[in-house]
């Protein structure tokens, strides 16, 4: 099959893009590397749909942030994952941070934030009443809000697919060509076909790009490391808490989540590795010193969890390919190298907010190109998700049950996930096929223990779903095999 568009990267950008494409009636690929959807950098993140006042006024990444972040409360209902409108702060604990308070505020209403306001410190102390004693007032942004962007990356893929996107996955780009105004992109699930190519790829987009013959640019990650605070914190913060950014990007934030976490980080590392996703000693102490200038006394025994996402900086590179200064805004425009590239690359922060209205920018560039789009009467924007056990009401519960009795088997006693929502786990449009996948779609192993109970349960589960031996089940995929061989016989 010749597709009309292809899209590599199954991340935020790239699984928006194709639900957007999916509008149309054209034949759409997306295309991943990894064996499952979100593993990149669109899994681990500050889930923060930013409000749009950080970004300079008049360049696309300002543009896209203001009108995703208008876009998110829909795009929620529609494809059921998480989301709270719960507004942000960024902090100033000087004269001269609320000097820069000023700044974003007066940047954030050239951007066109709406409802932005200066709170004095006594209207910051009943916002937030754990708030370090430094503070001396904030810059408040209600437009603000937070999802889950493993969560959201998954309905919007999902929907995607829904609507007739084929998606391969474990199929990393070894090559490009160009033959007959087609390009052949050479991957692990063999050849695929396109006249139109859109590269999302992420950390590897510069790569994409050379592949291709389109612009040289040069991705370096940048390594943000994280740590997470079980539920019982939940009342540290009400709002997403940011200190005054500095050249190193937005700072230390302390931030709920949507499942009632508190978030912390993150740190801002040069990282030679683009898979190199560890927690470091020092990360880890960085993180917690300055986060504890937000909220004093962070409860550190309380700490469930750590972790670290790597996000893509774009640099430029001279004549001689040498990587030379920071692009300071999105790459997302139609390649000047090659005709019918498309390039979506360098989305760093704020790239989850702007990734529905980078979409919606893409298909407008497509369209400019000559691309025939003509409408898809069939195309459905609504999703249902998994029902969820623990957020149900008493009686909601019951009638879960009696309709499906695997909802009366809680397996992840932490976060009260059942067995009904697991079996849906792997079998949805998109059905997990690891314990990250089935944790990424339900939060099982997510709570206190960290899948301690829980683990060898799941792993029964998914090796009796998709009829496997339970030896062949993985953590993430590759070899991450949870178990080895039999230790008896039954």
């Amino acid at each position: 099959m010749i597709y009309d568009v292809a899209v590599v990267g199954a991340g935020i950008v790239g699984s928006s893009i194709a639900r957007e494409l999916s509008r149309y009636d054209i034949k759409i690929c997306l295309i991943e590397k990894e064996n499952d959807v979100s593993c990149g950098t669109s899994k681990a993140n500050s889930g923060i749909i930013h409000a749009g006042y950080d970004p300079e006024p008049g360049t696309l990444m300002a543009k896209f942030n203001v009108e995703g972040c208008a876009m998110f409360e829909k795009l929620s209902q529609e494809l059921h994952f998480d989301y709270k409108r719960v507004g942000s702060l960024v902090v100033g604990f000087s004269e001269e941070d609320m000097q820069h308070v000023q700044k974003l505020y007066e940047r954030g209403k050239k951007n066109g934030v709406p409802d932005l306001r200066i709170l004095s410190q006594d209207e910051l102390r009943k916002f937030e009443p754990q708030i370090g004693e430094d503070a001396l007032g904030a810059l408040y942004a209600p437009t603000a809000g937070i999802i889950s962007p493993y969560q959201a990356t998954w309905a919007i893929a999902e929907n995607a697919v829904q609507n007739g996107v084929k998606l391969f996955l474990q199929a990393e780009v070894h090559s490009i060509e160009q033959k007959d105004s087609l390009f052949l992109l050479n991957t692990g699930k063999g050849l695929i076909q396109c006249r139109y190519l859109v590269n999302a790829a992420g950390l590897y987009s510069d790569r994409v790009s050379a592949m291709a013959g389109g612009r040289s640019f040069a991705i370096k990650p940048k390594s943000g490391e994280y740590c997470l605070l079980d539920s019982n914190c939940r009342n540290l913060a009400n709002h997403v808490l940011f200190q005054t950014p500095s050249a190193a990007g937005k700072g230390v934030l302390v931030t709920p989540t949507v499942d009632g976490n508190i978030l912390i980080g993150p740190s801002a590392g040069d990282n030679s590795s683009r898979e190199d996703t560890a927690t470091t000693r020092e990360g880890q102490a960085l993180i917690l010193e300055k986060g504890s200038k937000t909220i004093s006394g962070i409860p550190v025994r309380n700490i469930i969890n750590s972790f670290c996402g790597n996000r893509a900086i774009a640099f430029n590179k001279d004549e001689n390919g040498a990587v030379t200064e920071r692009i300071g805004d999105f790459i997302v425009e139609q390649d000047a190298k090659v005709k019918n590239l498309f390039q979506a690359a360098g989305i760093a922060s704020p790239g989850l907010t702007a990734a529905p209205a980078i979409a919606v920018y893409m298909c407008g560039l497509l369209k400019k190109a000559g691309l025939e789009m003509k409408e898809n009467r069939d195309f459905v924007p609504v999703r249902k998700g998994i029902k969820k056990f623990s957020t149900a009401s008493a009686e909601d519960k019951y009638h879960l049950i009696e309709e499906n009795p695997l909802y009366g088997r809680i397996i992840c006693r932490c976060e009260m996930i059942t067995e009904a929502e697991i079996v849906a786990a792997t079998h949805s449009v998109i059905g997990a096929t690891d314990l990250d996948g089935v944790k990424r779609r339900t939060r099982s192993g997510m709570g206190r223990c960290q899948g301690g109970f829980c683990s060898p349960r799941i792993t029964e589960i998914i090796s009796r779903e998709l009829g496997i031996p339970m030896t062949a089940v993985t953590k993430n995929g590759g070899y991450s095999y949870i178990l080895c061989d039999k230790t008896r016989e039954n």
